[in-house]
C-alpha cells in the first residue's frame, strides 16, 4: 500500500476518483430531456431511472436521499437537475448544493422539453468545461470510501474471491478508510456473526431490528428466502441453501468491528471504519444505494460471472472461478483462481487486489467502465399512490 494515490478533493473535503458531470432526472418523465441534453454536451452523463412520481412517506424520503446522495457523491464534479415540477427539482438541487459543488435545476412544466434542454445544455457546457480543468492531487488511503457486494456466487466465491476482498477490507479499514457492506437478506443464517461484530450493544440491537424487519417483510408475503435465494445461478454453482450463500457473503467483510448501521443511501457522519448499510441483494440497486451514501469505488467478487457496472462508482470484478476467468475475461479485473490451485496465497491475492485498487483510483478504467456498463437502479419500497 505504498503506492501514491491521486484524487479529486471536493469543496466539502470529500475525495473522489472520477470527475463526472451528471444530468440527473428527478422523475421518469424527465429522462428524455436529460438524455437529450447529455447528447448535446460531450463529457456529461444522464442517469435515467424509472421512478419519482406519486411516491410518499419513507419511499419518497428514500428517493430524495438517493437523488441527493448521487449528486453529492465525490466522483461527481457538477450536476444539472431536471424535473417535471420545480419544487422537487429545487429540493434535490439544494440538497446537493450543501456539498458546495456547482448544481443547477430546471423544470419542464411551463417551458416544455425543447426550452428546458436548451437551457440545461448551456449550463452543462459551462460545468463540463469547468470540470475539465480540475486537477487531481495527492491523497491517502484513508480518504477513500469503498463499498463491497458479491453476485452470481458459487463455491469459488466463498472459497476464493470473497476472502480476497476480505483482505482488502481489513487493510483499508486499518488505513483509516471507510467501507460499506450490506445485502441484508443474504446474511440469513449468519446474521449472528455480523451482530457479534457490532461495536456497541446499541448497534447490535439496531442491526438485528433492521435485519428482522427485512426478513419479516419477506415472510409476510407468504414466501421464504428459498423462493429466490439462492438464485438458480447460485444453485448451479453448488450453493444449495441461503445459509451457505450467507457464509460466503460474510467472508468478504473481513474481521474488523462494525462501527455503524446505515439506512439505504445514508452517508456516515462519524468518520472511517466498517459500516453495514441496509440494502437489497440485487446488484444494481445495492451499488446505486452505496454510491448515494458516498462510496467512490466498489469491490465485486463473483463466481459464475456478473457484468454489473455503475455510472458514477467504478466496479472492480474479482473471480476465483477458472471457467469464468476464461469465458468472461473481458469482465474480470482481478483473477485469483490460483488460490484454489494453491499457486497463490490469500495474502498474495490480497496484494493483487490492492494493486488493482490503487491503479483504479489513479485512473485505470475498470472492465465494467470500459465495456460501458452504467446500471443505475433506484430502490422502491412500495407501489405508488
Amino acid at each position: 500500500m505504498d503506492r501514491q494515490l491521486y484524487g479529486y478533493r471536493r469543496e466539502n473535503g470529500k475525495v473522489g476518483i472520477r470527475n463526472h458531470v451528471i444530468i440527473l432526472p428527478v422523475d421518469d418523465i424527465s429522462n428524455a430531456a436529460c438524455e437529450a441534453a447529455a447528447n448535446q454536451i460531450k463529457g456529461t452523463m444522464a442517469l435515467p431511472h424509472a421512478y419519482g412520481r406519486l411516491q410518499y412517506g419513507p419511499d419518497l424520503d428514500l428517493h430524495f436521499r438517493t437523488m441527493i446522495g448521487t449528486g453529492s457523491n465525490p466522483n461527481v464534479a457538477a450536476v444539472v437537475v431536471i424535473g417535471i415540477e420545480e419544487n422537487w427539482s429545487k429540493k434535490i438541487a439544494e440538497g446537493i448544493a450543501e456539498t458546495g459543488k456547482p448544481v443547477s435545476y430546471f423544470s419542464i412544466e411551463g417551458n416544455g422539453d425543447l426550452e428546458t434542454v436548451r437551457a440545461a445544455s448551456w449550463k452543462a457546457k459551462e460545468y463540463v468545461q469547468w470540470a475539465s480543468e480540475i486537477q487531481k492531487e495527492p491523497i491517502e488511503w484513508k480518504d477513500l470510501t469503498v463499498s463491497i457486494k458479491c453476485g452470481e456466487s458459487d463455491t469459488t466465491t466463498g472459497l476464493g474471491s470473497c476472502p480476497t476482498v476480505s483482505q482488502a477490507v481489513d487493510r483499508l479499514v486499518e488505513s483509516g478508510a471507510t467501507v460499506f457492506f450490506g445485502e441484508t437478506s443474504e446474511l440469513t443464517g449468519g446474521e449472528h456473526l455480523i451482530r457479534d461484530r457490532m461495536a456497541t450493544p446499541e448497534l447490535k440491537k439496531r442491526f438485528m431490528d433492521v435485519y428482522n424487519h427485512y426478513v419479516d417483510e419477506i415472510n409476510s408475503k407468504g414466501v421464504d428466502l428459498l423462493g429466490s435465494q439462492p438464485t438458480q445461478g447460485n444453485i448451479a454453482g453448488g450453493l444449495s441453501t441461503i445459509e451457505e450463500k450467507a457464509l460466503g457473503n460474510i467472508a468478504k467483510t473481513g474481521t474488523k468491528e462494525v462501527v455503524g448501521v446505515l439506512d439505504p443511501a445514508e452517508s456516515p457522519e462519524n468518520g472511517s471504519g466498517l459500516y453495514f448499510m441496509d440494502t437489497s441483494s440485487a446488484a444494481a440497486e445495492c451499488i446505486t444505494l452505496m454510491a448515494a451514501g458516498g462510496a467512490v469505488l466498489h469491490l465485486f467478487p463473483t463466481g459464475q460471472g456478473n457484468i454489473i457496472g455503475n455510472p458514477i462508482e467504478p466496479v472492480i470484478k474479482i473471480t476465483a472461478n477458472p471457467l469464468t476467468a476464461g469465458t468472461m475475461s473481458e469482465h474480470v479485473d482481478v483473477d485469483v483462481q490460483g488460490l484454489l490451485s494453491r499457486q497463490l496465497s490469500l495474502e498474495e491475492a490480497g496484494d493483487k487486489l490492492m494493486e488493482t485498487i490503487g491503479r483504479t483510483v489513479n485512473g485505470r478504467l475498470t472492465a465494467a467502465e470500459a465495456l460501458g456498463h452504467k446500471e443505475f437502479v433506484m430502490t422502491k419500497l412500495y407501489r405508488s399512490a
